[in-house]
């Protein structure tokens, strides 16, 4: 039961990785970008940790943010 609601939690990241982000230039500071990280910590850490966890590196994602290699702990 727990991996179909991850399932679904994800499914819309994977919409915008296929079907959205492709029609935008490349622009992300991180690496891996944003919404692979945040599918990434979903899988490891569930949907509420992972969601959080996501979302806070959503919010530190802006010009005076930070960059560079930044995996899911």
């Amino acid at each position: 039961m727990r991996q179909i609601i991850k399932q679904i939690a994800i499914f819309p990241i994977l919409v915008y990785q296929y079907a959205i982000s492709p029609l935008f230039p490349r622009s992300c500071r991180y690496h891996p970008t944003c919404s692979q990280y945040m599918k990434e910590a979903i899988i490891k850490h569930g949907i509420f940790k992972g969601g959080w966890m996501g979302i806070k590196r959503i919010a530190r994602c802006h010009p005076w943010g930070g960059h560079g290699h930044d995996p899911v702990p």
